[in-house]
């Protein structure tokens, strides 16, 4: 009983919170290696390098009865897309940490599942019957995750929190983010999310053709450090830029890559046993996290646009993860199929990235 109690519950909570946690991590350690001059073009190459050799052995390890992809041209043509949309979206997420801050990155990405609805809307992959409460509740819920996204970008307020200095820790960064940055910053990291989205849209076309998710993951992670060496390259063409020393930038590297692509293990792990609403309810945890770590690791400020906004933007998103589970819990109700397979519930609305992209 407890070993049940420890496997179904308490093992998926922490790993979640812990995925939250190192999610989190990154942001800071990104935020304070480029302030020590880490280009995150070279960051985002030798993270997506590192991340595909971690990846490698896994598929072997995890395939399953399925095997290895057949490479047809359906099945490579959405990938390579996957990669590009994967290599945008970090060009955008980390250029916008980099103008603003890692609570603002962890608060405009409550807007993933509202923008993944839109999308899904425009391209016929979700019903919109305006007459249905649940409609009603994914439309206001978007509505109300954008007011909340606006209102942290425009809205900054007093500081609640005054930023201090860690005495044990060297990872300070220059306190103080101009106005212009800091919207500049919240509408990358909103594109990033609106690229994720789109991933997310084209990753369930990908599933129905090949439905192993740590190979795909994989592939992915392939593509983007195929497109992201040549690119990032020629952007980046300071040499010495590209040479890592024993310091901060290669800790956030290495931890990067290991960990990015691991988490994305434990997602689909804790997809296929819970759920996609359970791992969805996690996400919003996380500006807690990155308001804690920032103040403390960075000497962020934290100010009252920031939590008035976020606090709009969790309840938008809770209330398109509600309409979503109730419209599951409709289909297995209507279908009887209550002991549907993992496939079956591949979310489109969920809000988590792909790792290792």
């Amino acid at each position: 009983m407890a070993w049940r109690y420890c496997h179904k519950d308490a093992l998926p909570f922490s790993a979640m919170v812990a995925v939250e946690c190192i999610n989190v991590g990154l942001n800071i350690l990104f935020k304070a290696s480029n302030s020590k001059g880490l280009s995150y073009y070279v960051f985002i190459t030798y993270t997506s390098a590192i991340a595909t050799l971690v990846l490698l052995p896994l598929v072997f390890i995890f395939r399953g009865t399925t095997g290895l992809p057949t490479f047809k041209w359906p099945l490579i043509n959405r990938i390579f897309l996957l990669g590009i949309i994967g290599f945008l979206a970090q060009l955008c997420a980390y250029k916008g940490i980099e103008y603003s801050s890692p609570t603002l990155a962890s608060a405009i990405g409550n807007l993933t599942p509202a923008l993944t609805y839109i999308l899904a809307v425009i391209f016929r992959m979700e019903n919109l019957a305006l007459r249905s409460s649940i409609t009603q509740a994914k439309i206001i819920g978007t509505l109300v995750s954008i007011s909340g996204a606006l209102v942290v970008l425009f809205y900054k307020g007093p500081t609640i929190i005054s930023p201090f200095q860690s005495p044990s820790l060297s990872l300070h960064s220059p306190r103080g983010t101009s106005e212009t940055k800091w919207v500049i910053g919240g509408l990358l990291l909103a594109v990033e999310n609106l690229l994720f989205s789109g991933c997310n849209i084209v990753q369930t076309q990908v599933m129905k053709i090949y439905p192993a998710e740590i190979v795909v993951v994989f592939l992915c992670a392939l593509c983007v450090t195929m497109i992201s060496a040549p690119v990032c390259l020629m952007a980046e063409g300071n040499l010495l830029a590209w040479t890592l020393k024993p310091d901060v930038a290669l800790v956030t590297i290495i931890y990067s890559g290991f960990f990015g692509s691991s988490i994305s293990v434990v997602i689909a792990w804790a997809l296929h046993l819970k759920g996609p609403v359970y791992v969805s309810i996690f996400k919003p945890l996380s500006i807690v996290i990155a308001a804690a770590m920032g103040v403390i690791f960075l000497g962020d400020a934290l100010y009252l646009g920031s939590l008035v906004g976020a606090t709009i933007l969790s309840i938008g998103f809770y209330a398109v993860i509600w309409a979503k589970a109730k419209e599951e819990l409709r289909k297995d109700y209507c279908c009887g199929s209550l002991g549907s397979s993992f496939d079956d519930k591949t979310p489109l609305l969920n809000s988590y990235k792909c790792e290792g992209m």
